[in-house]
């Protein structure tokens, strides 16, 4: 009993600590205009304005010294047999992702559409559903990504899809983009669900899409010199 007292103990401990840090973690680096606008792709979901912050909405966002242009070419390029995600391979590969990211840009993997698959493992690993498709396209602007269910059940019946995670490049300047970074996903409000959301899916989210950002900002900024 007592042991069991210590790990309880324990875990309130971790709880307690992880909570004051998620509303920072689901707004990290964005403004508070940032974080109250409507970016491109949430047409798509139920988001309303101002919600980051609740259940399965993250708006992030980070300064990086090139043009969208130059950024933009990292970013059309991810996924598992392209550019990678610039995040950490070592955790992507215990999972089994054989995950490479990508030092340059590669010609080859510069052009997107709608309907895309964005893979996020080999083909061959998790029976192939280990992906995402590209729900919108804004060339130079935005690339928004969803489940493939959603697409074949949701979308093309005119309903708001279960969730989108949207990657979109706002010019400040001919040589300074924001890199934002929005999440969106519906609310449950099954104790198990927000328990779950809050101490295992989005820390680890947080964790692999922070790297990410900042993998895309040393690589852009390094090739822009």
């Amino acid at each position: 009993m007592k042991t069991l007292a210590k790990v309880l103990i324990g875990v309130i401990v971790i709880l307690g600590a992880l909570l004051p840090l998620r509303p920072w973690a689901l707004r990290w680096g964005a403004t508070d205009d940032e974080a109250r606008r409507q970016w491109p792709g949430d047409e798509l979901t139920s988001y309303q304005t101002g919600q980051t912050g609740h259940n399965g909405q993250a708006t992030r966002a980070i300064t990086i010294h090139a043009s969208a242009p130059d950024v933009w070419g990292w970013i059309v390029q991810i996924g598992q047999d392209r550019g990678g995600f610039y995040s950490y391979t070592w955790l992507e590969n215990l999972f089994g992702c054989k995950m490479h990211n990508a030092d340059r840009i590669h010609p080859e993997f510069q052009s997107r559409a709608v309907g895309d698959t964005v893979w996020l493992t080999p083909k061959e690993r998790y029976g192939g559903q280990a992906r995402t498709m590209v729900f919108e396209l804004i060339p130079g602007r935005a690339m928004v990504l969803g489940s493939p269910q959603d697409a074949e059940t949701v979308v093309r019946a005119g309903r708001a899809p279960s969730g989108t995670w949207g990657l979109v490049l706002e010019p400040i300047d001919a040589h300074t983009t924001r890199l934002v970074v929005c999440t969106r996903s519906g609310e449950s409000h099954r104790l198990a669900d927000k328990l779950i959301a809050w101490f295992i899916f989005d820390p680890a989210h947080f964790i692999m899409e922070r790297k990410m950002m900042l993998g895309i900002k040393q690589r852009a900024e390094r090739a822009a010199g």
